[in-house]
């Protein structure tokens, strides 16, 4: 006979649904921090329920945690000030030239899919996060926004749209990989005719240093201060961030200097992230230095 009481049950599988809470929570919100706040409520929702009223507990959950994500995307909107940075949370991993884990990692936590779900409304998001991304019936959703199934459809369709018009950059394949080299390369030479060669016209270069953030737009102010850039690291590696090709150096001491993350698209530079926030650089899990 198990020893486990109806609260042990209730808490495994709440464990067992963790990741893909935190998952659909982090596609709605962009933030792991305030993901994890989204499965705490979760928890303490469950907590007040009897559970053997809960006929499919992973169901309930999914539910639950889309209502919360819905709700705080709602506060953001009508109250700017509670939005977080609007820098999702990077994930930095190994390079290790794996072009099938490249891909699944960026349909998973790509940058460039968070970026663009920021242009969705609340509903429209939330319809296409449930649906396109994790299979929840449009009946289901419908109920979480207050709405008819139709309704829900159109939402998720309107989003879909959306998504496609703003085109995601592929996933770090070879030919990224190179675009991104010969930038770095052009750099180190100084070679500026090189780097608006590989820089599109409207280059965006978002930086997130101990100031706050500072957004540096066009080839020729991108490429000028690339020029100058460098000099202070000892060692730096390539990385992807989630799954975009990036670099990351670090100080003579150890410590991380800096992160880069790419967006290419066609055979130019569209975006780049600059992390320089020593803060912000402490908090992230960067690859081994040697690795």
């Amino acid at each position: 006979m198990s020893d486990n009481t109806p609260a042990d049950l209730v808490a495994t599988a709440f464990e067992a649904n963790r990741d893909r809470m935190h998952a659909v929570a982090y596609r709605m919100l962009g933030s792991h921090a305030d993901a994890d706040d989204v499965v705490q409520e979760a928890w303490l929702r469950l907590s007040r329920q009897d559970p053997a009223a809960i006929q499919n507990l992973a169901a309930w959950l999914t539910t639950v945690v889309g209502r919360i994500s819905l709700d705080v995307l709602r506060t953001r909107q009508a109250r700017p000030e509670a939005s977080f940075d609007g820098l999702p949370d990077l994930v930095v991993t190994a390079d290790d030239h794996d072009p099938e884990g490249d891909a699944a990692l960026a349909d998973s936590v790509g940058l460039a899919l968070l970026v663009v779900l920021e242009s969705l409304g609340p509903n429209e998001r939330l319809a296409f996060v449930l649906h396109d991304l994790f299979g929840v019936p449009f009946d289901e959703i419908a109920q979480i926004l207050g709405k008819s199934t139709d309704a829900a459809k159109m939402m998720a369709s309107r989003a879909r749209k959306k998504v496609r018009t703003n085109e995601r950059p592929p996933a770090a394949g070879r030919h990224q990989r190179e675009v991104v080299q010969a930038f770095l390369a052009a750099a180190r030479r100084g070679d500026f005719e090189e780097l608006l060669r590989v820089l599109d016209p409207e280059v965006k270069l978002t930086i997130d240093g101990p100031d706050g953030e500072i957004v540096v737009l066009g080839a020729t102010k991108v490429a000028g201060g690339a020029r100058i850039g460098g000099g202070a690291a000892t060692l730096a590696r390539t990385v992807l961030v989630n799954g975009l090709p990036g670099l990351v150096a670090w100080r003579p001491d150890g410590t991380p200097l800096s992160l880069l993350a790419f967006t290419v698209v066609g055979d130019r530079i569209a975006g780049i992230l600059a992390v320089t926030d020593p803060v912000r650089l402490a908090r992230l899990d960067l690859p081994d230095r040697s690795s």
